[in-house]
């Protein structure tokens, strides 16, 4: 099992190999869909939001979800935009920390509004920064987060960045 310094260390791996050198609109969509089938193919019941800023380019939910799915990605959605991070890795840096504890519990959190879980991820654009996000819902969380790990590293032709030894 890996250690939680591991953990971290792939998923922020993860975050500079997976950096778009643009993002459109058609990205989006084209981005949307791609997870849509592969989700599909795995028989996953999940919700997919692609947003750039504010604005959502991309939302479906597939069949075995629910409205909660929806407060779930929002949730994410506001982790990865306040620290321009993936909620996953924002989640697993809290219980590091000395004193540990969870993104929910820190007293400066409203815990309905932030999330911990991992299912949220920037879309970071070469030479511009966050300008977006990712968020999938309806799986464990550490699955929601790989999810989309393996859809963009194929989105975006990529080799998978490589694991942290176990």
């Amino acid at each position: 099992m890996k250690s939680a310094a591991e953990v971290i260390a792939q998923v922020e791996a993860d975050e500079k190999l997976l950096v778009f050198p643009a993002f459109t609109d058609d990205d989006a969509f084209r981005l949307g869909l791609l997870m849509r089938e592969l989700a599909v193919s795995r028989g996953h019941a999940i919700v997919i939001d692609i947003a750039r800023g504010e604005q959502r380019l991309f939302y479906t939910a597939l069949p075995g979800t629910s409205a909660h799915n929806a407060h779930w990605i929002e949730r994410k959605k506001a982790t990865v935009r306040e620290w321009a991070a993936s909620s996953y890795a924002v989640g697993l840096r809290f219980p590091v920390l000395d004193p540990p504890f969870a993104l929910e519990d820190a007293p400066w959190m409203d815990p309905k509004r932030y999330s911990g879980s991992g299912g949220g991820f920037p879309i970071v654009v070469t030479g511009a920064g966050l300008v977006g996000t990712i968020a999938v819902s309806g799986l464990r969380h550490d699955l929601d987060h790989a999810f989309i790990v393996d859809a963009l590293t194929l989105f975006l032709g990529l080799e998978p960045a490589p694991q942290v030894a176990s």
